[in-house]
């Protein structure tokens, strides 16, 4: 039997649920690159720490900015 309630009024809507999913694969990204940049740099080659560090900043500006949106959805309920 379906729940009628709490298919009405989900937990988090599905844009709240949409931007959790987002930032959380930000976060992964940029802990990920970490590890690519050590790689990197214990092979010495700088040109590759160069660009997976541009990456990384790159995920962790876009992760602020998604971090941004979900506060204004979760408080306004949208954008």
């Amino acid at each position: 039997m379906v729940n009628t309630q709490s298919s009405q009024n989900p937990a988090v809507s599905n844009l709240e649920y949409d931007l959790i999913t987002a930032l959380q694969n930000k976060a992964e990204a940029v802990k990920a690159y970490e590890t690519y940049i050590q790689d990197a740099q214990s092979m010495d080659s700088q040109p590759c720490v160069e660009l997976f560090q541009k990456l990384r900043d790159s995920d962790q500006q876009q992760a602020q900015e998604i971090r941004q949106h979900l506060q204004q959805v979760m408080q306004n309920g949208r954008m």
